[in-house]
């Protein structure tokens, strides 16, 4: 556990009064969270500004958030407290743990305090007759839009990528005496999770001056520790003999994988050397998948270079009347030009007349390859070489087409390597401001940025011909 210096005095045990005068009793390591994050400074203000939870799944995570949401309404004199989750299931699911207990028979008094209830969903929310609202939100559409307020509790912080947590966090920067929690579980190779992990480590390694880190996990190099034993689970679930089902921990034990279970069950949270932002968030990603690719269509093909010349990855995008563009991973190559690339001239000789542009990029290999396809008969018109300002363009345009649902993707096993790639991949920035998708670790930035070509292909370049093709 980590707390800031400059502490004089701490109001936890009034978020513990309050909520047990309303019928929620606290466990002791919820109270213990409190009290490392409610400390004040001498000028009445949160000694920590930042509050960081990391604890294994169904321990009541909810159950504190719901009360430091309503101490902050009733006590603390907050007049904005927001709840956020990535998913509006685990929304509204602290909404109606807060509806059970103003809706109890024996709160007769905290239902006179409240003066209206707004229960649509992704709108939900608790006035109170001071002026004070509990607003509910699952992190959707435009990441900063409605989180400004006085208390931001972030459940689900493992899945709470670099891009929104800026915007978010930046919406509190004008509030006086802000406080925001971030609550989860440790993240899953899957999950961008900039944030969580950048105010872990800013709070381990002493760099902040302003924040509470709190963490239960097993011990590794403890002699005694054992997946398989009832005393590792009780060491990293704090609510081990209150509300966890040990036959279901047992499940989950025998059907995980082991780092599956050491991470969801055990707390142990993944050996990571560096902390990056992904380009594009997974759900992003997801969002714009689909089943079928629609037809028809002006197709353009998007041919991408690795730096050494020895990957090449080419994507299509179809350009709609009204439809988002539509894109896909036609094939992703390794091996010299002679024997990766010789088919995939070819290939794309064959098609040439039905594209609006072949878009060529990459400094090892392009300039060959631009030869082999004039050679086998491509026009030069239908070849676009772009310039570092175009390629940056394409990526800025694919970015926003995916944040904004501006294009789709097929779905499926096929373009796992396009999926890879696409949340696989950081920026590399110019001191302009322009950028480049590279990998993270082991990924394979080619395919994303064959698509980023495609795609800005479609979106700029016009059809010499009136026919068309399935990518």
């Amino acid at each position: 556990m980590v707390t800031p210096q400059g502490v004089r005095a701490n109001s936890w045990q009034d978020v513990a009064d309050i909520s047990e005068m309303f019928g929620l009793v606290l466990d002791p390591w919820q109270e213990l969270v409190l009290e490392a994050a409610m400390g004040e400074r001498t000028d009445r203000t949160w000694a920590a500004k930042r509050i960081g939870l990391s604890v294994p799944r169904q321990n009541g995570k909810s159950q504190l958030l719901v009360a430091r949401a309503l101490a902050g309404a009733l006590v603390f004199g907050e007049k904005k407290i927001v709840v956020s989750a990535h998913q509006q299931d685990t929304a509204r699911e602290a909404f109606s743990k807060l509806m059970e207990i103003i809706e109890d028979d024996a709160n007769d008094r905290l239902r006179e305090r409240v003066k209206s209830v707004m229960n649509a969903i992704n709108r939900e929310s608790v006035k109170f007759t001071n002026g004070a609202t509990i607003q509910f939100k699952s992190r959707s559409g435009v990441a900063g839009k409605g989180f400004s307020s006085d208390c931001l509790l972030l459940d689900e912080a493992q899945i709470l990528g670099s891009r929104a947590w800026t915007s978010i966090n930046s919406t509190m920067s004008a509030m006086r005496n802000p406080q925001v929690w971030l609550l989860g579980t440790p993240p899953q190779d899957e999950d961008d999770c900039y944030a969580f992990e950048a105010v872990r480590s800013a709070a381990v390694e002493g760099k902040s001056t302003a924040a509470s880190w709190i963490e239960w996990s097993a011990d590794p190099t403890d002699p005694h520790y054992d997946p398989a034993s009832e005393y590792t689970r009780w060491q990293a679930n704090p609510a081990w003999h209150v509300r966890i089902n040990h036959e279901v921990v047992q499940g989950e034990y025998e059907t995980y994988s082991p780092d599956r279970f050491a991470q969801d069950r055990l707390g142990l949270w993944p050996d990571r050397a560096d902390i990056v932002a992904r380009v594009i968030q997974t759900d992003e990603w997801k969002a714009t998948g689909i089943t079928t690719a629609p037809t028809g269509g002006i197709p353009s093909l998007g041919v991408k270079f690795s730096p050494d010349g020895s990957r090449v990855s080419v994507s299509g995008s179809m350009k709609y009347a009204a439809e988002p563009i539509h894109g896909e991973l036609v094939g992703a190559h390794s091996g010299s030009m002679a024997s990766g690339t010789a088919s995939l001239v070819s290939w794309i000789a064959e098609r040439a007349d039905k594209y609006a542009a072949i878009v060529v990029d990459g400094k090892s290999h392009a300039g060959a390859f631009v030869d082999a396809l004039i050679t086998a008969g491509v026009p030069k018109r239908a070849i676009v070489t772009p310039t570092w300002a175009e390629v940056a363009t394409a990526n800025s345009m694919l970015l926003d087409a995916v944040i904004l649902k501006q294009i789709t993707h097929l779905a499926h096993e096929g373009q796992k390597q396009l999926d890879d790639s696409a949340t696989g991949t950081t920026k590399k920035e110019r001191p302009d401001g322009s950028w480049n998708f590279v990998p993270i670790g082991d990924a394979d930035a080619t395919p994303v940025q064959s698509l980023a070509l495609a795609h800005w292909g479609a979106k700029t370049k016009q059809l010499r011909s009136n026919k068309v093709l399935t990518i």
